[in-house]
């Protein structure tokens, strides 16, 4: 089984996700990121490569990330340690101090428990998959034995928050002086640096999840727990809130109502937002299947195309880096704005819906309405094979159940890609509709 998955190295800390592991993939890291062109030009010149290491807040962090800056600094790679930082803080810092390549210890909006090791390249972009495939080829191999002078150093990245804020204030096309923000920062990565960027940009923040101790991160907060959000924002009466995921990749919203603006509607405001300023690369958005129909809709109601990719922020990416576009994302609220950034950045997602609420002058619920969102079933059809999903009579199940829904509607099949399973989606003007149509094809599909 392959090493990295869709996001880097994951699993139980300390389980299959040892300090050993981290260790050797940190020392297969700089042989495989040592060979490139630049580095070679660096060691020629006599300088070390440089890394940037950053984590979460989650206990197993702090000795994730001590055997992973043993591995670098004892394979010559001078280390700058950044702490907790969001994970699109770290792809930012990669690429603002020019270093040779960076790591982030985190799991995301995976429980504490759990963790990961992400891998970002020079200029702060995600590995390609043959560059992955070379670092897990080289863990069995030889490594790096500098000794003397030549060993890494480990230093601390004293203003690696400060740069970081610095840019996300300097994206902002508006201050959001006059609105009151509730941040639910999921006692992860941005517990610190959100509330103090948003206070910043002029807002009026009310916090919540802001308070990590190692083992409460993502625990019945943040992006993936919006009821505690919600009931903030109606409770101190404020406009918005801004839920980010544990290392704030993420971002979704909620209204002064208490209702939830996901990743679908927050593309669709900054997309027209972004169009009215000329900020939107070939009036295009990069979404992926899962989008909702009404995003299409309202897409192309204002001249807008949207592009679709499978499911994966990393397809998105691969897309916009293609097409050289400037918005794409998720319904699960990873957004990526390519001018300011290179992955997904919750902090500064919620920092430009913000400020076009300000600008505008309207409120959240009216910037959300361009979008009708049609309502969506889901059903996960399992012990099938995966291959049902283009089994013929799969297939014809599906056309004449799309050629039913006509342009109101549409149907979709997924094969999981880790089980034995089908995902049938079907998304219909009524939610009954939608109910009974995706029942049916499950049907079919279970044969």
């Amino acid at each position: 089984m392959a090493l990295f998955g869709t996001d880097g190295v994951r699993g139980l800390a300390n389980g299959p996700l040892t300090a050993d592991l981290a260790l050797t993939l940190a020392q297969a890291t700089a042989v495989v990121l040592g060979q490139g062109r630049i580095a070679s030009a660096r060691t020629a010149a006599g300088k070390r490569l440089t890394a940037v290491v950053a984590r979460d807040p989650r206990v197993s962090g702090q000795f994730l990330s001590a055997a992973v800056e043993a591995g670098l600094a004892s394979s010559g790679v001078d280390v700058l340690d950044a702490g907790v930082l969001p994970t699109p803080a770290t792809a930012f810092l990669i690429a603002d101090i020019d270093a040779d390549f960076g790591v982030m210890i985190s799991a995301s909006h995976n429980p504490a428990p759990d963790n990961g090791i992400k891998i970002f390249a020079r200029g702060g972009v995600k590995l390609p998959d043959d560059v992955e495939k070379r670092i897990e080829e080289a863990m069995t191999g030889d490594k790096l034995r500098p000794t003397g002078a030549a060993v890494g150093r480990v230093e601390r990245f004293s203003d690696a928050e400060d740069r970081y804020a610095i840019h996300l204030l300097a994206s902002l096309p508006h201050r959001l002086d006059g609105l009151h923000v509730v941040l639910d920062c999921a006692h992860g990565a941005a517990s610190g640096v959100s509330p103090e960027t948003f206070r910043n940009a002029g807002a009026k923040v009310t916090v919540i999840g802001a308070d990590p101790d190692g083992i409460n991160i993502n625990d019945g907060v943040g992006s993936t727990h919006l009821d505690k959000l919600a009931a903030e924002v109606v409770r101190v009466g404020a406009d918005v809130g801004i839920a980010h995921d544990g290392d704030a990749d993420r971002c979704l919203a909620v209204d002064a109502t208490g209702a939830v603006v996901d990743g679908d509607k927050i593309m669709a405001i900054l997309a027209l937002a972004m169009k009215r300023r000329g900020h939107l690369p070939a009036d295009t958005l990069v979404a992926t299947v899962m989008s909702n129909l009404g995003l299409h809709r309202a897409m192309a109601a204002n001249g807008i195309k949207v592009e679709t990719t499978a499911v994966g922020d990393r397809y998105v990416l691969e897309r916009m880096n293609e097409g050289r576009f400037g918005l794409g994302g998720e319904q699960s609220g990873h957004v990526i704005m390519s001018e300011y950034a290179t992955t997904g950045d919750g902090v500064l997602t919620g920092l430009h819906l913000c400020a076009e609420v300000a600008r505008s002058g309207k409120t959240l619920a009216e910037l959300a309405s361009v979008m009708e969102v049609f309502p969506q079933v889901l059903i996960n059809v399992k012990g099938v094979e995966r291959s049902r999903a283009t089994d013929a009579d799969v297939v014809a199940a599906a056309a004449l159940a799309s050629s039913e829904l006509g342009d109101t509607g549409r149907v979709l099949l997924r094969p999981s890609g880790t089980e034995p399973m089908v995902r049938v989606m079907v998304e219909a003007s009524t939610q009954e509709e939608a109910q009974r149509v995706a029942e049916e094809l499950a049907a079919v599909v279970r044969g």
